[in-house]
């Protein structure tokens, strides 16, 4: 393993987060509203830490391999929440440093988990930086990273491969460091076009950075305390709407559909099962809200869409009280935490390509019994997926299920209920967000025990690297030589 490679690369990606202090620095600094010091202090350490990173990894030559990227993904992220949890607790915002860190992981994994009970006490120095840890983490700082310094020569595919969510990595250039540049890209003009759209519907330009943020990289952190429900406006909701539906689509799709080939996206089969499943849940809720609560129809599905847009994209924002709807829409709301985004999206969860390389197996599987000597490819859309892709995505579904039950026994153990424990591990680790009960929408994770928080915290990070970024660096064998 190339020792001085990885704390090259890991240098590099603390100073981006130091450097990424600079805007809330500034702005404590010209609102004077605190907070200044606390910044100003996480931003020297946070760039001499990477720096010293950096020279200590200085001269490292070779390329990145496997065990490299893998490194470099997982120990990044736990350095990305534990440098980025300092201005909480030199703020004294977040005193603790398990609150602290559970806040910052919630950000950078777009998972909008919180722990602070008033938001909007906040000064807009705190409020920005903890939205913006959104933003750097949908798609990936490292990927950043990749992008802006690929002279460095610590760019390479398997750092690609470790971060990008999906059971299959595709470029959609030739070179790594041209892809990440022309995705972020991408991210950046939907950025700023939500943005301008959010102010033209009523947000000032604040509030549209701190919601554009947390849409486009499917985070779900507001500065207001019940989230998009202080707007009360079906305009803003229906821009959100859009953007969280766009965000949750591959952006290798829309890399093509800005060049005016659409062609690919609507063709593509994963997102075609997306817009479904998105479409069935909408009318199941508005049917069960209308026929169960007594919710005018148009009432119901104005909130019903909205809530399956923020939890099927994993992006957490609340336009009602999910918690109190009836059984069967808070059923529908549970399963699409366990489905997420599309491959490649800033989305979390196990995402939308799985569970069709699942179905499509099953369907291979059934077939195969009636026509025991029949070859039967595996194909999606004109695509053929390899038995090892169909190994790795079952794989995938029974250790995200094994983790998953063991963190809710775990949970439970602590005190906390079963549909709360069940909630919010799976929130987590699908990172949506806001779950059900003590971890409801209209409430955050305060109340739960330390513990409880501090495992939340690595089901965050397992989910957000999917699983094997994370599980492989545990392995003992992992570091043999």
């Amino acid at each position: 393993m190339n020792t001085k490679l990885i704390l090259k690369a890991l240098g590099l990606v603390l100073l981006c987060e130091g450097v990424s202090m600079g805007p809330s620095l500034l702005m404590t600094f010209y609102y004077a509203n605190g907070d200044f010091e606390a910044f100003l202090i996480s931003m020297v350490i946070t760039v001499f830490a990477g720096g010293a990173l950096f020279l200590m990894g200085a001269g490292a030559g070779g390329s990145v391999g496997y065990r490299e990227g893998f490194a470099v993904a997982a120990f990044g992220w736990i350095l990305l929440a534990g440098f980025g949890s300092m201005p909480y607790v030199l703020s004294g915002v977040l005193p603790s440093p398990v609150d602290a860190y559970f806040e910052t992981m919630s950000g950078f994994t777009t998972t909008g988990a919180s722990v602070i009970v008033d938001v909007e006490i906040l000064s807009r120095g705190m409020l920005f930086w903890r939205s913006l840890t959104h933003w750097l983490g949908g798609m990936g700082i490292i990927v950043l990273t990749v992008a802006l310094i690929p002279s460095l020569k610590i760019a390479g595919l398997q750092m690609f491969k470790a971060e990008v969510p999906g059971p299959t990595k595709s470029k959609v250039l030739p070179r790594i460091a041209q892809t990440s540049r022309e995705l972020y890209k991408i991210y950046l003009v939907i950025t700023v076009v939500e943005i301008f759209m959010l102010k033209l519907a009523g947000m000032d330009w604040f509030d549209s950075f701190i919601h554009t943020f947390g849409t486009v990289a499917t985070g779900g952190f507001s500065s207001k305390n019940t989230s998009i429900a202080a707007y009360d406006s079906v305009l803003i909701e229906l821009i959100i709407v859009v953007f969280m539906i766009i965000s949750g689509i591959n952006f290798a799709l829309h890399y093509y559909s800005l060049r005016g080939n659409f062609r690919p996206t609507l063709k593509d089969p994963e997102a075609r099962l997306y817009m479904g499943i998105i479409l069935v849940s909408v009318c199941l809720i508005t049917f069960d809200l209308v026929n169960s609560a007594n919710y005018g129809a148009d009432k119901a599905a104005r909130d019903s869409l909205f809530q399956v847009a923020s939890i099927v994209t994993t992006t957490g924002y609340a336009s009602a009280d999910y918690d109190q709807w009836p059984s069967m829409s808070k059923a529908v709301i549970l399963l699409l935490m366990f489905i997420g985004g599309c491959a490649g999206s800033t989305g979390g969860g196990i995402k939308v390509s799985r569970y069709l390389i699942m179905f499509k197996g099953i369907s291979r599987q059934i077939m195969k019994l009636i026509h025991p000597q029949a070859v039967i490819p595996l194909r999606i859309g004109k695509g053929v997926i390899s038995q090892e892709v169909l190994d790795n995505v079952q794989t995938f579904f029974f250790l995200y299920m094994l983790i998953l039950g063991a963190s809710v026994v775990f949970l439970t153990a602590l005190g906390v209920d079963l549909v709360s424990s069940i909630s919010a591990v799976a929130a987590t680790m699908g990172n949506v967000g806001p779950g059900f009960n003590l971890v409801g929408p209209m409430t955050n994770y305060f109340t739960l025990p330390m513990a409880a928080k501090a495992a939340l915290s690595f089901c965050m990070l397992i989910g957000r690297l999917e699983l094997y970024t994370v599980l492989v660096i545990l392995s003992s064998r992992f570091w043999r030589n």
